[in-house]
């Protein structure tokens, strides 16, 4: 009965892609759960020790610059480690830096205990850099993981499975450990980020059981990718960094990530801006944040228990690249029309549910019909750089409301700032459709010429 349900929502499996989809959707559930329980975390925690409306735009400005050499020691490691391999050392190395936080952020003077909200903070700009990293480095190789055993049939099926069964993890981390943090429990943030630091140890045991009943024959990946690896020599660290800049494909798809990145900051701070204004305690924050992480996350589970998979099974991976710029358009407008919390509460988890229900599925498949250094360093540049860089031109941008308020006054340089806002996201929205529509183009005859992108 279960296998005729799936069937009915992604297509047909057999047993053996049942069971490697559902593995490695646990595995993806256990990885993103954490993700999003550190998520408010990394908010209410910066907002508390630092302070928001002026610094967030800093702080994503400063993980882009601390990034950079991040993605480089990932590559080196990738050039080291075999596939899975890999994922066991990135899970120690970030489980234990986890750990180190919880115990700093108990800390009396260091920590949450010290109440005094002030820019010298070093830790609070730490962890927002820290949790900015985990969100793009470590979905990144899961994803270079899945693409890389997975050819493009079973990625169109099994990828938005995978996807459903992650976004229950989301709904679950957020709504079980966040509310922890609240004064009838622990009573401080601290230790729910010691227990994600626990619970992040249990993807390495998963993943050894997926490579212990996973045949080799289901995890064969793409054929003419892997003869193509097969010819050529291993690249050094930076060659995913020169594949990205010399090609158009991986152009074009770090142009879909950063439009979509430049436009959702710009919404987002806004929201956080109101969130900081309106929820005063450290710990209330904690818990509103932790709602919106849960609901973004039900939408996108229930969009895709739904059927939203189908959409691309029979209108076809262009389309689907496509649709997500007209609902992020949509998003815009209603940003521009009533900017209220309450607004831009469902506005951000509209936009962040169907860009995991719609827009990420297909995005992974686009990595198929590419050779090793493509899935395992391009995608994390694009995945660390392109989405960082794009959040941190969204918080340039956003500092400029600041400046507009100083030159025209409050009520004149706001509006001035949404108009600019709409102006700006309109025209970034109508590049998003061509490019997509050439990824959509470029994907498809690859598959079907049997041939590799790059």
């Amino acid at each position: 009965m279960v296998r005729s349900i799936l069937q009915a929502w992604f297509g047909h499996f057999t047993y053996q892609e049942l069971k490697k989809y559902t593995l490695l959707g646990v595995i993806f559930s256990c990885m993103i759960g954490i993700y999003w329980t550190l998520r408010p975390l990394k908010d209410a925690l910066f907002m508390s020790m630092v302070g928001a409306k002026t610094y967030v735009p800093l702080a994503k400005i400063t993980s882009l610059i601390m990034l950079l050499p991040l993605i480089i020691f990932y590559s080196k490691l990738v050039d080291r480690f075999a596939r899975h391999r890999m994922i066991y050392v990135m899970v120690l190395i970030y489980s234990v830096v986890i750990c180190v936080f919880g115990l700093l952020f108990l800390h009396p003077t260091l920590g949450l205990a010290n109440k005094v909200v002030d820019p010298t903070r070093i830790l609070g700009w730490a962890w927002y850099v820290f949790v900015e990293s985990y969100g793009s480095l470590m979905i990144a190789l899961f994803w270079a993981f899945a693409t890389d055993i997975t050819d493009q049939d079973g990625a169109r099926r099994g990828f938005p499975f995978v996807i459903m069964i992650g976004q229950a993890g989301s709904i679950i981390g957020p709504l079980f450990l966040t509310p922890l943090a609240a004064p009838k429990w622990f009573g401080s943030s601290a230790y729910v980020v010691l227990l994600c630091a626990a619970i992040l140890l249990f993807i390495i045991p998963l993943v050894a059981l997926f490579m212990r009943v996973i045949p080799r024959s289901s995890m064969q990946g793409y054929k003419p990718a892997h003869e193509y690896d097969a010819h050529h020599k291993e690249a050094g660290f930076l060659e995913g960094l020169v594949l990205l800049l010399k090609q158009p494909y991986l152009l074009g798809i770090f142009g879909i990530v950063a439009i979509y990145e430049i436009i959702v900051t710009i919404i987002d701070f806004n929201f956080k801006t109101l969130v900081e204004s309106t929820v005063a305690d450290e710990w209330a924050r904690t818990l509103y944040l932790g709602d919106y992480a849960i609901w973004v996350n039900i939408v996108a589970f229930g969009s895709l228990a739904l059927g939203a998979s189908n959409i691309q099974r029979r209108l076809g991976l262009k389309v689907t690249l496509i649709i997500m710029p007209f609902i992020i358009g949509a998003a815009v407008i209603a940003f521009y029309l009533n900017p209220s919390i309450q607004v831009l509460f469902w506005l951000m988890v509209g936009a962040k549910g169907f860009n995991y229900s719609l827009n990420n599925p297909a995005q992974k498949q686009l990595y198929v019909p590419t050779s090793h250094e493509v899935k395992y360093k391009s995608q994390a540049w694009i995945e660390t750089f392109g989405s960082r860089s794009s959040k941190a031109a969204g918080s340039g941008f956003n500092m400029f409301q600041s400046r507009l308020i100083g030159w025209f006054g409050a009520e004149a340089g706001f509006s001035a700032y949404m108009l600019l806002s709409l102006s700006c996201s309109m025209g970034l929205l109508v590049a998003w459709f061509f490019i997509a529509r050439f990824l959509g183009n470029t994907y498809q005859k690859a598959v079907d010429e049997k041939q590799v992108v790059c």
